[in-house]
């Protein structure tokens, strides 16, 4: 599901194209209509989590994959933070930001000479599940914590209804992360054990909590994955899960009043550099 797409960012190996080239250009007119549909639902969850952790005045904080740099605003404005590196491998939607203490920094992650220093609190939404290195990339993260320093990820989880596996909606979903899969090598599998990774780096007070949001028909969430999946359309088909007529009648359910599902969720996991 960048900082703020479900469905998002960074490098990839050499089986796999990249986030933006591969899907989801992000000269696509309506790309970063899509994103903040996201973000008008995970920022509130995302927000309060960073203020439970600490975020607050003199911190300096890393937003990896800033996206069109709603956390990054917020950290500065509202959390009062002294200095905020937003780092995205394409940060044409943080051009026109003139936030006094933002620094935008266009590189990818994945980059061995990447160096940033050290940060006070660190956050990485919907990042890592698209990057094969994600547990290396876990591991850099945590090194760039201050003594005291804060780690938060936020990655996608999918909770499918076990006797749904025939809806045109279930069938659509699952043809989506094959796709991702295969094509930019996003992987949802291994979210639930981030928590195991950050206690793997040595840090203290991990912990992790699950919110799914509501889907509710043509509010944000579900227009977010209306435009993912008519973006998506020939790759969603290329998995040979769903043809034309498959899509369309997910794409109907999700703006219809029968619309009742669990949709994905978000897992954020964080910890403490001891």
């Amino acid at each position: 599901m960048h900082s703020t797409d479900p469905s998002a960012h960074g490098g990839a190996d050499a089986a796999h194209g990249r986030y933006g080239e591969a899907l989801f250009a992000p000269e696509h007119p309506r790309e970063t209509e899509r994103i903040d549909d996201a973000a008008v639902v995970y920022d509130p969850v995302t927000t309060h989590r960073l203020r439970a952790l600490g975020a607050g005045p003199g911190l300096r904080c890393l937003e990896v994959g800033a996206g069109t740099g709603t956390v990054a605003r917020w950290l500065l404005r509202e959390a009062g933070a002294a200095e905020v590196v937003a780092v995205d491998r394409d940060t044409g939607a943080l051009e026109g930001l003139a936030e006094p203490g933002l620094r935008v920094v266009t590189a990818d992650l994945t980059d061995e000479t990447l160096d940033l220093g050290t940060f006070d609190q660190i956050h990485a939404r919907f990042v890592l599940m698209h990057l094969p290195e994600r547990r290396r990339l876990v591991s850099r993260l945590a090194g760039w914590l201050n003594p005291g320093g804060r780690l938060l990820l936020g990655d996608a989880v999918d909770l499918p209804d076990g006797l749904d596996a025939s809806s045109a909606y279930r069938r659509t979903m699952d043809a989506m992360w094959e796709a991702l899969r295969t094509t930019i090598g996003t992987d949802i599998s291994r979210v639930p054990a981030y928590p195991h990774f950050l206690r793997e780096e040595g840090l203290a007070d991990v912990a992790a909590e699950l919110y799914c949001p509501p889907l509710v028909a043509d509010g944000p969430l579900a227009r977010f994955w209306s435009q993912t999946w008519q973006r998506m359309r020939p790759a969603l088909e290329a998995t040979g899960q769903v043809d034309a007529a498959t899509v369309d009648a997910a794409l109907a359910y999700l703006a219809s009043p029968g619309l009742a599902e669990l949709g994905p969720g978000m897992l954020m996991t964080w910890g403490r550099r001891r």
